[in-house]
């Protein structure tokens, strides 16, 4: 097929975003990292931080490799997978891994440099970690985009010709997508165990036992804390972020394949309009984030708007230029679409909303938690689990909301159960998701400046600067509070999306598996005793030749395990934590004991010890964890088939979105209270009130960092698993 010129906006946007990365880290490069003593703690980090990223990937692609012989024997010998997947596979997992790594590689040479200019004042402080920041939401889209484009060229110069030639190379593209998702989950679970059991350690033993302040170079566990943050916060929201912004992308594309079948010119147009939303987005998101800038002496509220201010001017821009878009591409039902993802753009800055009042110090939410640490600890635990469970009732009615608009909006409010009503409103969902994450470069910086601005304020302390300094570093952490756990919320609400999206192209994977397997001469029969014809059937039919509904057993039991997988994963992730982090309080312990002079400062504590621990730990807890995400979905639908594993994504989807907003808000609501005690609230520092909150952040961190982050990777990541498998759940039919 003849690629149109509109469509090479989408590598020349991927360029563009590459190179702005490049100029803002350069440029980051050039300032100054201050005393001797801020150099010293910044090249501890980052030395930590690479030697764990290395000892990751050299985990990881051992599992890929393994993974990609099973693709290859599946593809080549079997004949029951596409032969481009295996490598397709390779490629997600690699681009993947390069995000994180550029994100934290930034991250680890900021953060000295945001303590140092923080010393100029808050404004230029702000600065230089939020476009720090930037550079990992760009690597991410640029990196996204570039990978989309390269393999639509190729498979289009393989397919072109082909009547269906389109849904096939959608549907190709879309196995991608598990490599980035199985790269993102090791990222994800691994960097969350390592730095929570260094969060952990050095909480529980520096603050409350030793009772010494947070970040000082007297605990042991401050380096492999701030290590922790970068291969968490950055290395793995930065994978798992990549996934969800192109996995949201390409099942978009697969939707529209399908949806306009009979139209050749538009069905073009409806695989490609994604990918120029998201190319579009590129250029507003550069927009926003050179507006973000605050004044001297800014509070939370006016920090906080700073931030609002670029992320929401992007946001109303892509609104408009989309309706634009649609028009020129000369869209069927431009104006339904148009609206189907600002339904999206608005869900995500609601949810967000809805995370930074329940999560900023601000507010009442977490007021009323930091209130409850007068009556001790237990009632901060109890008050932080009752907000992180109100809090999750907004975000699903606004995506449940936002569901049905789409989808209306996308069909022009046809309520009809026909094929094409179906399709094109389910388009219309893939199509918000990606209007959720067009802005991801802009979204994405003010969450990777989180890890950053704690960082510099950790390097503030331990090279002992003034308090005037320590107080702008800390305004600029409790900012990173707050926009890490909107960040977070934002990427579950996307997951959903990108997670219904992806249960409508699991039907169209499976639907080529049987034509494939329909040509190697095999007949399937309906339950009426009639052949059934995977090439003419719709959707409807499928969903009728498998008995997919609610009194078909395997449906329900497949909800089950989907539902009871999120839980499962939670309480392995929670349960590595908890063994990492005793391992880490045992060595605190023992250093302070045996080495003499630690707390008077006479004596260099053995920060290399810790960061082993952390690293040892995370590499050892995070295998169990991903290899069942992807073990399960295959189980599943070797046993249930295809209505067992529909029941086991949508269980999956429901249970791990709502599980996920709790555990996030929870723990960002814990953190901040800890921190208005921390500003001298209720007695302040050392008092038994911040004793008390202190445990409650204990209890939030693997909330927050590694359990409820992850949840929406599992979510994504059993919908590719289950699509790549789909030749072999359809063997077994």
């Amino acid at each position: 097929m003849n690629i149109p010129i509109v469509f090479w906006l989408v590598p020349i946007a991927s360029i563009i975003a590459l190179s702005m990365a490049w100029f803002f880290f350069s440029t980051m490069m050039k300032e100054d990292e201050g005393l001797p003593r801020m150099r010293e703690i910044a090249l501890y980090v980052r030395k930590g931080a690479m030697t764990y990223l290395k000892q990751q990937y050299k985990v990881v692609l051992y599992v890929f490799i393994v993974i990609a012989i099973i693709f290859a024997f599946m593809a080549y010998v079997l004949k029951v997978q596409n032969p481009w997947v295996p490598f397709a596979f390779l490629t997600g997992g690699l681009f993947s891994g390069l995000a994180g790594f550029f994100g934290m590689k930034t991250a680890t040479y900021a953060s000295g440099r945001t303590a140092n200019a923080a010393r100029s004042g808050l404004d230029r402080g702000l600065k230089i970690a939020f476009r720090s920041g930037a550079v990992m939401g760009l690597v991410v889209v640029g990196l996204g985009l570039l990978d989309i484009a390269i393999w639509f060229l190729i498979l289009n110069a393989f397919y072109s010709g082909e009547q269906t030639s389109l849904i096939t190379i959608t549907t190709t593209m879309l196995t991608f997508g598990m490599g980035a998702s199985t790269q993102a989950l090791f990222a994800r679970v691994g960097g969350g165990i390592y730095t929570k059991a260094a969060d952990v350690g050095a909480d529980l033993v520096g603050k409350v036992e030793a009772d010494i302040p947070e970040d000082d170079p007297r605990n042991p566990a401050t380096i492999a804390d701030n290590v922790g943050d970068n291969v968490g916060d950055v290395a793995g929201m930065g994978a798992d972020l990549y996934e969800s912004y192109c996995g949201s992308i390409l099942s978009t594309a697969a939707l529209g394949a399908t949806a306009f079948a009979m139209n050749g010119e538009m069905q073009l147009r409806a695989v490609i309009a994604p990918m120029i939303i998201a190319a579009v987005g590129i250029f507003l998101s550069l927009i926003g984030i050179f507006l973000v800038r605050t004044k001297e002496g800014a509070g939370m509220k006016e920090l906080l708007h700073s931030l609002g201010f670029g992320t929401n001017v992007s946001a109303i821009l892509i609104a408009i230029a989309t309706f634009i878009i649609l028009y020129l591409l000369n869209m069927e039902n431009w104006m339904g679409l148009s609206f189907s993802v600002i339904s999206g753009l608005l869900a995500g800055v609601i949810i967000g909303q809805s995370t930074e009042y329940y999560t900023s110090q601000t507010y009442k939410p977490t007021q009323k938690i930091a209130e409850a640490s007068q009556t001790g600890s237990a009632t901060v635990i109890i008050k932080g689990i009752g907000t992180g469970m109100i809090s999750t009732c907004i975000p699903v009615v606004v995506i449940s909301v936002a569901i049905m608009m789409s989808y209306l909006c996308a069909n022009g409010f046809n309520m009809s159960m026909s094929a094409q009503s179906i399709s094109r409103g389910l388009y219309g969902i893939g199509i918000a998701a990606v209007g959720m994450l067009s802005t991801l470069g802009i979204t994405l910086a003010t969450d990777a400046y989180g890890p950053i601005a704690d960082n510099a304020g950790g390097n503030a302390e331990m090279s002992g600067l003034g308090e005037d300094i320590r107080k702008r570093t800390d305004a600029l952490d409790a900012l990173g509070n707050t926009t890490a756990a909107t960040g977070k919320g934002f990427a579950i609400g996307s997951a959903a999306l990108t997670a219904l999206a992806l249960l409508a192209s699991y039907i169209e994977e499976i639907k080529i598996a049987m034509i494939r397997a329909v040509e190697q001469g095999e007949q399937f029969i309906s339950a009426a005793g009639t052949v059934f014809d995977p090439k003419s059937a719709t959707m409807t039919d499928f969903m009728q030749f498998f008995q997919v509904n609610l009194i078909n057993p395997k449906v329900l039991v497949g909800a089950f395990i989907g539902a009871m997988a999120a839980y499962l994963f939670c309480g392995l992730t929670m349960g590595a934590v908890g063994r990492a982090a005793g391992a880490m309080v045992s060595e605190v312990r023992r250093q302070f004991k045996e080495i003499k002079g630690i707390l008077e400062g006479k004596a260099t504590p053995d920060y290399g010890r810790c960061v082993e621990i952390s690293t040892q730990s995370a590499q050892r807890e995070m295998v169990l964890p991903s290899l069942l995400a992807i073990i399960i979905p295959i189980i599943v639908g070797i046993v249930l088939g295809v209505a067992g594993v529909l029941g086991l994504l949508t269980g999956g989807l429901a249970a791990g979105f709502t599980l996920a907003i709790f555990m996030a808000n929870s723990g960002g609501a814990w953190d901040n209270a800890k921190k208005m005690v921390e500003e001298g609230n209720f007695g302040g520092k050392g008092s038994a009130c911040h004793k008390a909150t202190i445990v409650g952040d204990t209890v939030g961190d693997p909330f927050k960092d590694t359990s409820g982050p992850s949840l929406n990777i599992l979510i994504k990541l059993m919908s590719m698993v289950s699509i790549v498998m789909a030749g072999l759940t359809v063997a077994f039919i």
